[in-house]
């Protein structure tokens, strides 16, 4: 739990891994930080990642449960690594809290929406 709240805390939105333990995962997601996975054979050091790098996330727009993303990696010197990650938002669910920011952000919006509701 505060493995993925430190994370946040820390400004990182997102975290890409070989592989990502269940409840870890869930609590990121929790969290409004994006879990990516690195594709089969893939990992930080056979693409050369040093973790200098900073990364660009295109298609987190119109993300589906477990869809691939593609990623840049731009190094200090300028040079660019393109590969693709999968998204670990594993279901609807996850998305929707991702989306918002995280569970806590979700609910205060659900809340919000229901007030506004009884009010109209």
């Amino acid at each position: 739990d505060w493995a993925a709240k430190g994370t946040q805390l820390l400004g990182i939105k997102t975290v890409i891994a070989e592989s990502f333990e269940r409840i870890h995962r869930s609590n990121l997601v929790g969290m409004g930080v994006l879990p990516l996975q690195f594709k089969e054979g893939e990992n930080a050091t056979n693409l050369g990642l040093t973790g200098e790098e900073t990364f660009s996330v295109f298609g987190i727009n119109d993300v589906e449960p477990l869809s691939e993303l593609n990623i840049v990696a731009r190094r200090l010197n300028g040079e660019e690594l393109k590969f693709k990650v999968i998204t670990r938002l594993d279901t609807p669910i996850d998305i929707e809290y991702y989306q918002n920011g995280g569970i806590l952000h979700t609910v205060l919006r659900n809340m919000i929406n229901k007030i506004k509701s009884k009010e109209n």
